[in-house]
């Protein structure tokens, strides 16, 4: 069995427990085959999954790399995702140029540790695989992909001596774009899926070794199991029915695939050259992360002026009622609630009926391990046999380690254009200013788990470029300290951005804390994935306009924020 698991900060762990029940079914552990993500650096970029400062968590990438080259010898530690970066908003240069640095910088790591003899290296270099992802530009993404295959095996070769041919493969798995599926004429969505699938199996020389899709209905909600089916008979079409996979690379040749891939490896090596200059990956953390919100603003701009053609969206809008969206469930699945309180209930039982003595000693020894610099697996997997939860062994590592806030990637990023809709808003930011003697001020909250900044990023950066003035404090807020911010900062509006559907819960925790803070007067907004039917909800409960992915021009959000703050500001007076 082939086990992939999609985690990061706690990967060392995850991996800890999956290696304790294969000892105790009495499973060689050299025999386990799977993949984790692990891919840390990208977190701090694009998804939020981080804990930890960044030179110790990659010291659990590092320790993870060495404990199963010699112990797991057949698992990939680490996926580095290029996938997350393009969602996050990367050019297919910054997608290989950031991916590649993110890679040679645990590369290295695991060189500088001194954990891998030389002689194992190519071993290291070749249990790294890829996580990519597929736009819509087709011919480009397939220039991407060969482009890849090219600049792995030279990094493999010149920079870590690897000659072996097996271990200098390209080894990597595709999901096609997210960013690009709409909201609107949501259908749309399946044939561009297609499309983004096809450029990634269509180079047999740069073919992904596997492929999952994302499901038509994805920027409306959580997927139906029909809907998944959906996306895996795609797939299945396409490699049972057609004749694609009996030819060899029929791209092999063409001048205009090798001039294209030829401009993305030197745009690429240039800007690997830039993040290496500043240190790598680590040292350039707040670089990329600028440049890739710097992209996803250009991205979003041009879709708003028309540059980049969205069938459906700002071109060939007009539509007939959808029979996939309009049945009583939107479309869309809906979780059960009572799912959260079964699983509390069975971890309260799981650790009542534990020995607490071992979990203490174990919890002990993963301590002394993590403040001296041993290899973390070792512990970890004592740990996870004594029945320590994920809880408790990361909050053993987080008072080693401590805990780290990545950078948003907002304060350095402004569209600066003149005219048309964005000046008639700057005016009336403008006139909110002279009215009330101050200037607009708005808070951006992003409250829970859900690490998806892409939203609230571009909200702050064209909300400070109307000329408001914007509190960020980036992801994974609890609604008391976006409350707090609040009440410190003097705000006029409130933003609250959840992708993570739990805007049920958390939205209305944020109103009430603010009524017994006194700032119930204060109006909020909200955005994310958030269906038809919860809406409603919202607005019964008090929030003044409900956004999503069908709201696509930022500008005529920014005038209707601006037209909330100052109608609450003349109901006031």
């Amino acid at each position: 069995m082939n086990t992939s698991m999609t985690i990061n900060a706690t990967a060392a762990w995850l991996l800890a427990l999956y290696v304790a029940v294969a000892e105790k079914r009495g499973v060689d552990p050299k025999r386990l085959q799977g993949t984790t993500q692990n891919d840390i650096l990208k977190e701090y970029l694009s998804r939020g999954t981080y804990i930890f400062p960044p030179q110790h968590s990659i010291r659990l990438i590092t320790d993870m790399i060495a404990y199963t080259v010699k112990h797991i010898p057949k698992w990939n530690p680490t996926n580095i995702c290029s996938y997350h970066l393009q969602e996050a908003g990367a050019t297919p240069m910054q997608e290989l140029a950031y991916s590649l640095c993110n890679a040679m910088a645990y590369l290295d790591a695991v060189q500088a540790s001194g954990q891998v003899p030389r002689e194992d290296f190519p071993q290291v270099f070749g249990r790294l695989s890829f996580f990519v992802n597929a736009g819509v530009r087709f011919i480009e993404e397939i220039c991407k992909m060969r482009a890849f295959v090219k600049m792995w095996e030279e990094l493999g070769r010149s920079r870590y001596g690897v000659t072996d041919e097996k271990m200098l493969r390209f080894r990597y798995g595709v999901q096609v774009n997210s960013l690009g599926l709409a909201a609107l004429q949501p259908e749309n969505n399946i044939q561009r899926i297609v499309l983004e699938m096809l450029a990634v199996v269509l180079s047999k020389d740069a073919r992904a070794r596997a492929v999952q899709l994302p499901a038509w209905n994805e920027a409306l909600g959580l997927p139906r199991p029909w809907d998944q089916q959906w996306s895996l008979r795609i797939q299945q079409v396409l490699a049972y029915e057609t004749d694609l996979l009996e030819y060899d690379d029929i791209l092999n040749g063409s001048p205009v695939i090798e001039a294209k891939m030829k401009a993305l490896v030197a745009a690429a090596q240039a800007e690997i050259e830039t993040v290496q200059k500043m240190g790598g990956s680590v040292g350039a953390v707040e670089y990329m992360k600028q440049k890739l919100v710097e992209s996803n603003a250009a991205r979003v701009r041009a879709i708003e002026a028309g540059e980049i053609k969205v069938v459906g969206v700002n071109c060939f809008s007009e539509t007939e009622e959808s029979p996939l969206t309009s049945g009583r469930d939107e479309g869309i699945l809906k979780v059960d609630e009572s799912a959260e309180r079964e699983q509390i209930e069975r971890l309260k039982k799981f650790r009542a009926a534990r020995d607490s003595a071992k979990v203490e000693a174990a919890l002990k020894n993963l301590s002394e391990a993590a403040s001296q610099g041993q290899n973390i697996m070792p512990p970890s997997i004592a740990a996870a046999h004594a029945g320590v939860t994920t809880g408790e062994w990361a909050n053993v590592l987080r008072k080693v380690f401590g805990e780290y806030r990545a950078p948003t990637g907002v304060s350095g990023v402004r569209l600066s254009e003149v005219g048309g809709d964005i000046e008639t808003t700057r005016r009336k930011v403008q006139a909110f200013q002279e009215k009330t003697g101050e200037k607009l001020r708005i808070l951006v909250g992003k409250p829970g788990l859900d690490g998806h900044s892409n939203g609230a990023e571009q909200i702050a950066v064209r909300a400070r470029d109307v000329g408001m003035e914007v509190i960020y404090q980036g992801i994974r807020l609890t609604p008391e300290q976006i409350v707090e911010a609040a009440l410190q900062e003097g705000v006029h509006i409130i933003g609250l951005s959840i992708l993570s559907g739990s805007h049920l819960a958390l939205i209305p925790e944020v109103l009430r804390l603010m009524k017994a803070k006194g700032l119930q007067k204060v109006p909020v907004i909200a955005g994310g994935i958030i269906p038809d039917s919860d809406q409603k909800t919202l607005l019964q409960q008090g929030v003044a306009r409900v956004y999503t992915p069908k709201d696509f021009e930022l500008n005529a959000m920014m005038e209707e924020i601006v037209e909330i703050a100052t109608e609450n500001v003349k109901r006031e007076e």
